[in-house]
């Protein structure tokens, strides 16, 4: 028999991830991640599984932050990294199993592990710290000396290492005042790749070059290869001995591209962009922007790219692309190519995630792992594609989460996507477990791609570029006008949620029309102007998505800020923020908390402490349910007619203390 989903079940999730083939392609290491709740953390361990469909998965390590696996080239070994203590380092693991090894100690952890082609050496990141901290001020005149989820940077660099197995040493082979970036080996053994910030004022210009350097010359320099002029976020070798750089070429606007660069004493020619043609965004890979970077292989490069909100993998090879794993409603997340397989991480409309090889010859799927079978009694509402066209005649892509048997209009809740250039698409989704609740107690949920979001092209996709909320807020109204003369949506019933960007628009929105009678805002920005100089990419959103500095755009800014007329809002708001937010400041939430306090609105701002922006994916689990608890319980209490049942708050918060 089975059920429908509850916000309890998101403890009982188990997620693969990083997927990583052996040299001969016969196995498939990966991560899973699971919430313990008796620890309140997420906790990560690390799994392998025969690529042949042989055998069953089975647990290498116990957790609870073991992540990023690397097979050793010879494939006896793997290399992770490991935090268990809030410090993350390198451990060593025989593919058979066994106890890992640690093989670093640095004082501010290591970053993942990168293997020489020789198997002696690997190669990551890590953090360093000029001066012991907590003994002085943080001094500083950039304004690059925060990040969230890691705090202030003022003295802390992440510069590159190189560790020597053999000999157990450990050199750090960089050192400047800005980031390096996750390298990568030459074929020779000594050369990484490398990204990072260039000129002096890159923290206002936020130009990252490709970087070589040979870290067996004593006396050598980085060189600046690639993309000087530009903003390189991935590099990796490609077989001839060219560079594969996900990046964009000038201002930080619009689609990340794919160019292989050329280089001295490899095959000639200029930088190529390989997958500008598809007028889609490449995709690396990020917390909740699912992607890999790109590989390699004999019959072409394999990449990302975010399709119709949906993120697929395609190859290019011969000035053609071609997909290797597309279809509605699947995402991919992670790549690894050995022994003529690809395997990637694909989440489906009804499930949230399985570890997936393709046969690159034939394009045969097989999929190796079940860690959805802890949910098997529970059917997931599907997300049920719609179109809708917005004022304007743009046509925009939508999903409703919704009871089939349902008749008759009810309530419904608009969830507004972050970004604003993340999106929204068919598959099973973590993130959001309120969505199978509401739906579940009669809601339909409205999921809409309005413009801005990624997979529809560059134009749509800087379509709210200078103007958030004023271009985009009817590609909202709009479809909940459709659904209200469909009979579908209760005009009486109407709710807005979201969170980050979509904080944004669901303050945004109730400031310009009443029609809402509840309101959830998470991560939230109510004032753009006080953002420029508080969050961490403050600058950055000011230079190439909101129109330029405040400064010189005050009637832009006053009309793209919600904070302007707060003073017209009516909705009851319920602000749920991260205590250690340095993305969305947490000052943000509790401007519009005061505002609507004063103005006599019913609101409430609930602070989660010591969580960054993204703690909604991979913060606390008791964070990450209490979150969709309060989500359920305001939209009921002030969106349903009188009658209708509630969650008892009470229960819930006594059963977290």
């Amino acid at each position: 028999m089975t059920r429908r989903m509850r916000i309890d079940d998101l403890t009982a999730l188990a997620v693969p991830s990083q997927p990583a083939l052996s040299p001969d392609g016969s196995r498939a290491a990966y991560v899973v991640r699971t919430l313990d709740v008796d620890s309140d953390r997420p906790v990560d361990r690390l799994w392998i599984v025969g690529t042949d469909g042989s055998g069953a998965p089975r647990p290498l390590t116990s957790g609870p932050g073991d992540t990023t696996p690397r097979w050793s080239p010879d494939g006896s070994r793997l290399a992770f990294v490991r935090s268990d203590d809030g410090v993350a380092q390198v451990w060593l693991l025989h593919a058979d199993g066994g106890e890992p090894e640690q093989v670093t100690s640095l004082r501010l952890g290591a970053g993942a592990p990168v293997w020489s082609p020789d198997g002696t050496r690997i190669a990551f990141t890590a953090p360093v710290d000029p001066a012991p901290r907590g003994t002085g001020p943080i001094v500083t005149t950039r304004i690059d000396y925060q990040a969230d989820g890691v705090g202030m940077l003022a003295s802390i660099r992440t510069q590159l290492h190189v560790l020597d197995l053999a000999g157990g040493t450990c050199r750090q082979v960089t050192d400047a005042p800005e980031h390096a970036g996750e390298p990568a080996w030459a074929a020779d053994g000594r050369t990484l790749a490398f990204t990072r910030r260039v000129g002096a004022d890159s923290d206002l210009t936020f130009r990252t070059a490709v970087h070589l350097l040979d870290v067996d010359d004593a006396a050598a320099r980085p060189r600046v290869v690639a993309l000087e002029d530009g903003v390189a976020a991935a590099v990796s070798f490609a077989a001839d001995g060219s560079l594969l750089v996900v990046g964009h070429p000038g201002d930080l606007v619009g689609h990340a591209h794919l160019f292989r660069v050329p280089l001295e004493g490899t095959v000639g020619g200029e930088p190529v962009d390989l997958a500008g043609h598809l007028d889609r965004n490449v995709m690396p890979g990020a917390t909740a922007y699912p992607g890999a970077r790109p590989v390699d292989t004999p019959e072409g490069v394999l990449f990302c790219v975010r399709d119709r909100g949906c993120t697929h993998l395609w190859r290019a090879a011969d000035d053609t692309t071609t997909p290797v794993l597309v279809g509605d409603g699947r995402v991919v997340s992670g790549l690894s190519v050995a022994g003529g397989v690809a395997a990637v991480a694909l989440a489906t409309p009804t499930s949230y995630g399985e570890i997936v090889v393709v046969d690159l010859a034939t394009g045969a799927e097989r999929v190796l792992t079940d860690h959805g079978a802890s949910l098997a009694d529970i059917e997931l509402f599907v997300r049920q594609e719609r179109t809708f066209t917005s004022a304007d005649g743009t046509e925009l892509q939508a999903w409703l989460v919704r009871d089939p048997a349902l008749t008759g209009p009810g309530p419904l809740v608009v969830d507004v996507h972050g970004g604003p250039h993340n999106a929204w698409n068919g598959a099973a989704d973590e993130m959001h477990p309120y969505h199978q609740e509401l739906a579940a107690r009669g809601w339909t949920v409205l999921l809409v791609n309005p413009r801005g979001s990624d997979g529809y092209g560059e134009a749509f996709y800087d379509g709210v570029n200078g103007a958030w909320g004023v271009a985009d807020a009817d590609d909202f109204l709009g479809p909940i006008d459709d659904l209200v003369a469909e009979g579908i949506a209760d005009p009486e019933r109407l709710a807005i949620t979201g969170y980050s960007y979509g904080g944004f628009m669901s303050c945004y929105l109730t400031a310009q029309d009443h029609r809402f009678k509840a309101a959830v805002g998470g991560g939230v920005v109510s004032d753009l102007v006080s953002q420029f100089g508080t969050c961490d990419d403050g600058t950055c959103l000011s230079a190439y998505e909101l129109g330029g500095m405040p400064w010189a755009e005050p009637e832009r800014y006053a009309a793209m800020s919600p904070i302007t007329r707060v003073a017209d809002v009516r909705t009851p708001t319920l602000l749920l923020h991260g205590g250690a937010d340095l993305t969305c400041d947490l000052g943000q939430a509790q401007q519009w908390h005061t505002s609507l306090r004063q103005l006599g609105v019913p609101t409430q701002l609930v602070i989660y402490p010591e969580q960054s922006h993204a703690f909604v994916l991979t913060g606390r689990p008791s964070y990450r349910m209490d979150y969709a608890r309060r989500t359920v319980d305001w939209l009921e209490q002030h969106t349903l007619a009188a009658g209708r049942p509630r969650i008892d708050v009470a229960h819930w918060e006594q059963r977290l203390a």
